[in-house]
């Protein structure tokens, strides 16, 4: 007779529950991760758009307003910027700025162990269970020989078959644990680079735009205009 699925379930001291467990949350993890990086990247690229926009007019106080609006957390990053903008040196304010994309860094990252200890440990667990599965099998052989049974390989054989489903299982979860922490390291990096450079924009475009602005009403043309007016009176 072959054995049910809560049956399976139930054997090997519960490893199989345990994998089992590890698959759902490699599952939801992988979904809630999948959403919170891509649209992570769409809305930091929308702002970073936004903000530089503004920063090119000039408009330093506007680019902070959408800053302030925005829930991106790329938005942390650029108000750290625009707070100690003026008040601090530029090395500074930069110093500052690119910690606070390390923190927000840090902060995607903060979830992807679980996948990794999925994928070290599920195949460990696996195995654990047909290692006690074949414990079992030799006790039944034991006790059909002591029993005066024919103590053959088909006494053995089916539970030694169901105890391999434990490792097969630890196996299967944990190849797609690693395919999945492998794949959203790769995302991350991804991500961290293209903030470093939306950060280096942000910063060059702050510190540009103030210049500009110094240069238009600040007496640079009028101070060219009073030179040509010398050398015409000359």
């Amino acid at each position: 007779m072959e054995p049910t699925i809560l049956e399976l379930l139930n054997g090997a001291w519960g490893t199989l529950w345990v994998l089992l467990t590890f698959s759902v949350i490699v599952v939801a993890l992988a979904l809630e991760r999948m959403i919170a990086l891509w649209s992570f990247s769409t809305h930091a690229r929308a702002l970073s758009d936004t903000v530089n926009r503004c920063l090119m007019r000039g408009a330093v106080s506007e680019g902070r307003s959408a800053c302030e609006r925005s829930r991106s957390p790329l938005a942390d990053v650029f108000l750290v910027g625009y707070e100690r903008y003026g008040r601090s040196k530029p090395e500074n304010v930069a110093s500052a700025v690119h910690r606070e994309r390390v923190r927000v860094v840090a902060r995607l990252k903060s979830r992807s162990w679980v996948t990794g200890t999925v994928g070290a440990t599920a195949p460990f667990v696996g195995l654990f269970g047909t290692v006690v599965g074949i414990m079992e099998a030799f006790r039944h052989l034991r006790d059909a020989e002591a029993s005066g049974q024919e103590a053959g390989i088909g006494v053995v054989s089916g539970a030694i078959s169901e105890a391999l489903i434990a490792t097969a299982a630890g196996i299967g979860v944990a190849v797609i644990a690693v395919i999945l922490f492998n794949l959203f390291n790769q995302r991350i990096g991804r991500v961290s680079m293209e903030l470093k450079m939306m950060t280096d924009e942000f910063l060059e475009g702050l510190y540009e735009s103030e210049p500009e602005r110094e240069r238009v009403a600040g007496g640079t043309e009028p101070a060219k205009e009073g030179a040509d007016g010398d050398r015409e009176a000359a």
